[in-house]
């Protein structure tokens, strides 16, 4: 049995063990072990220093654990509650690590208005693309390019605290819900990196804590002007001392329309640069807004938009705009559930630095359809056509422009 098999097989132990999912009211286990098959691209992975931005690359063709998730909620009182996701991927080597771990207060209130706290690491709820268990999809398999890169290169390490208005709860009942939220945090700082070197993609794949990303070394890599940086990124290091923040607004109608909106700020010093790992400090921000409009119970329209920029180096040598954007319709029916979106980003090179091209734009069109045999057991298959454009390609001789036309057949076990 190879190290994969054996750590697939202590994750379902463990997921096993865990049912039938509540132990005396304070424990609560759920999760999925995830087995799919899917074309390969004509070349490597990104994560194998590839030039393909799809998750799986050449010679990947085959039936692959692609996913195994622990989502674990702990009670400690009436108030508080600890929360955390173990995920197991096996790319481009056998990994398992957290993906969220933190601490809730949510008083119990009866009144029209509720604090809350998160302190710990954690994703921002900026996504309604991505509720189910360990920020996955109940759509598509591969994430929206905006979302796959929150899963790469975003994660919070610090507080975030809100405030939820509840409508009903008022002296003169309303049907608007509101939830506002101010989030501070360290950590974070090479955000934006991998967008710049590799541009935007689409998976599901999320990073963990402490994990490095390999880069494709381009030829601005050899230049001296970032003979500092590594080739790899390590998306949640704090390397310049600084706070970032982040602020958000929720707003509901009537539960069938639903906004979420957030400014970003990691507040990054690109100046700085810690030698030992290689790693800069990314001065990013961004803006996104999220919406969804249940047209009627089975039918829904999920939009997204992101805009933002990125720099790093002395008089910011890297410099970069990039946008995102999709819209998803779902519709379930019976035990099935069809799904499809189309979405489009770019990245946009502002910099002097001709030796060291970040620019990249693409976009996608993914179909995916869903059967929910029983509770337990469900089955998918998902086609993806994607087309991605990346300046640097030329570095290695690959053609700048690609096109993917990606099949996924997945099976899926929930507990």
């Amino acid at each position: 049995m190879n190290r994969s098999q054996v750590v697939s097989a202590c994750l379902l132990s463990g997921a096993l063990s865990a049912s039938p999912l509540v132990y005396g009211q304070s424990a609560q286990h759920k999760g999925f072990i995830q087995a799919s098959w899917q074309s390969a691209s004509e070349y490597a992975s990104w994560y194998e220093r590839g030039a393909s931005v799809n998750r799986f690359g050449a010679g990947d063709d085959r039936l692959n654990l692609s996913r195994a998730v622990l989502d674990s909620r702990f009670d400690l009182s009436s108030s508080w509650s600890a929360h955390s996701v173990v995920q197991y991927v096996p790319d481009p080597d056998s990994k398992v690590g957290f993906t969220e771990l933190y601490a809730q207060y949510k008083p119990i209130s009866k009144g029209a208005y509720q604090p809350q706290l998160r302190v710990g690491g954690f994703y921002p709820k900026m996504s309604l693309e991505n509720p189910d268990i360990g920020w996955s999809s109940p759509y598509n398999y591969n994430y929206s390019a905006l979302n796959a890169w929150l899963g790469e290169e975003l994660r919070v390490f610090g507080l975030e605290a809100s405030l939820k208005r509840s409508g009903k709860r008022l002296k003169t009942p309303s049907d608007h819900n509101w939830q506002w939220f101010v989030g501070v945090y360290k950590g974070n700082d090479p955000t934006g990196a991998v967008l710049s070197w590799r541009g935007f993609s689409s998976h599901d794949r999320q990073s963990v804590f402490n994990e490095s990303l390999r880069l494709r070394p381009t030829a601005g890599f050899m230049s001296p002007q970032l003979s500092g940086q590594a080739w790899q990124i390590e998306p949640f290091t704090e390397i310049d001392g600084r706070f970032g923040y982040y602020i958000g607004a929720h707003w509901s109608y009537q539960n069938r329309h639903s906004l979420r909106a957030y400014w970003y700020d990691n507040n990054g010093d690109p100046a700085i640069v810690n030698y030992d790992t290689g790693q800069y400090a990314w001065d990013t921000k961004f803006w996104s807004l999220a919406y969804k409009f249940k047209i009627t119970r089975q039918t829904h329209l999920i939009a997204q938009a992101m805009s933002g920029n990125t720099a790093m180096g002395r008089a910011r040598g890297v410099d970069n705009d990039f946008d995102t954007q999709f819209v998803l319709l779902t519709h379930r029916w019976k035990k099935f559930r069809i799904s499809g979106r189309i979405e489009q980003f770019q990245v946009k090179d502002l910099d002097h630095w001709t030796f060291d091209p970040n620019a990249s734009d693409g976009g996608a069109i993914t179909t995916t359809l869903k059967w929910r045999l029983t509770d337990s057991w469900r089955l998918g298959a998902e086609f993806q056509y994607l087309e991605t454009k990346v300046a640097n390609r030329a570095d290695g001789n690959f053609p700048t422009r690609q096109i993917e036309q990606l099949w996924r057949v997945s099976g899926e076990y929930r507990f």
